[in-house]
């Protein structure tokens, strides 16, 4: 039996059909990802990681991390790109005094830091002891911090500090730090590192946070370049809310730097499992 034109064409478009149908598909379920996904980031959660030692004992080098977007609002700083771009914060909030933040740095990176000064307080640094609004911030001293060092993890210390090592528990070399415990007057308590009784910023103020400004400080003392150091300096200065990302909650992932991208087994050596699940919050 012999076909037609027209059925020879009935029985050719149906599939050109299905594929325009295919496509429209898979890029509409793209496009509701890639919103899925911006509205994930930009409104509840994004994923972090700590590139110093500034915020030593707390966090390490090669933490992953995730932080909360809804605690203190929302800005322009809150989304990717700073898109869509605004001014002030909505649904806004002052972080408490001890909040671990991240927040947007005066050259656009993301930086974190501990809040220790709010709006209006008074913050001064005496011998390495924060005063805060007039009153010494108590201080107790801890048994160091041994740090095992890594890849990504040399003993770091600043001068005239000297490096003390000594073997840990598994032979591996550790990095000794002298440890405090701060502990601010809402009672939020955290440990900090003195490297020295002499270094630039163990002095400083008082000095007044200025409305609408946070004042900022890293765990490491001595290593970090926080609000005790003007931005021309290369400080983060007083750090405007509008800058806040989000808070700090906890690592999901841990790496001692030795991993290597085209070792797919390294990524699991060089985890370090006691790093997982690390609650950021005093």
């Amino acid at each position: 039996m012999a076909f037609s034109p027209f059925r020879r064409r009935h029985y050719a478009d149906p599939p050109s059909e299905d594929r325009r149908e295919t496509a429209g598909g898979f890029f509409k379920s793209l496009l509701i990802l890639a919103f899925a996904a911006w509205v994930l980031r930009s409104l509840i959660v994004a994923p972090f990681s700590i590139p110093s030692g500034s915020m030593l004992p707390t966090m390490r080098i090669g933490d992953y991390l995730f932080v909360s977007k809804w605690p203190y609002g929302y800005s322009s700083a809150s989304f990717p790109f700073e898109f869509p771009p605004f001014k002030g914060r909505i649904f806004g909030s002052l972080p408490n005094r001890g909040d671990v933040v991240v927040f947007e740095g005066p050259l656009g990176q993301d930086v974190v830091k501990r809040v220790i000064g709010l709006p209006g307080d008074t913050i001064g640094v005496e011998g390495g002891q924060v005063i805060l609004n007039g009153k010494p911030v108590p201080r107790e001293r801890l048994t160091d911090f041994a740090m095992t060092v890594s890849s990504n993890s040399p003993c770091r210390v600043v001068p005239p500090a000297v490096p003390m090592t000594r073997p840990g528990d598994d032979g591996r070399p550790t990095c000794i730090y002298p440890m405090y415990r701060e502990t601010l007057p809402n009672g939020v308590t955290y440990s900090v590192l003195d490297q020295t009784d002499i270094s630039f910023a163990d002095n400083f103020g008082p000095i007044r946070v200025p409305e609408g400004n946070l004042f900022l400080m890293g765990d490491n003392r001595d290593d970090s370049l926080d609000s005790r150091y003007p931005v021309i300096a290369g400080g983060m200065g007083f750090v405007p809310l509008d800058r806040v990302v989000g808070r700090a909650e906890l690592a999901f992932w841990s790496t001692d730097g030795s991993a290597s991208w085209i070792n797919p087994l390294s990524w699991f050596t060089a985890l370090r499992t006691e790093r997982l699940a690390t609650d950021y919050h005093p």
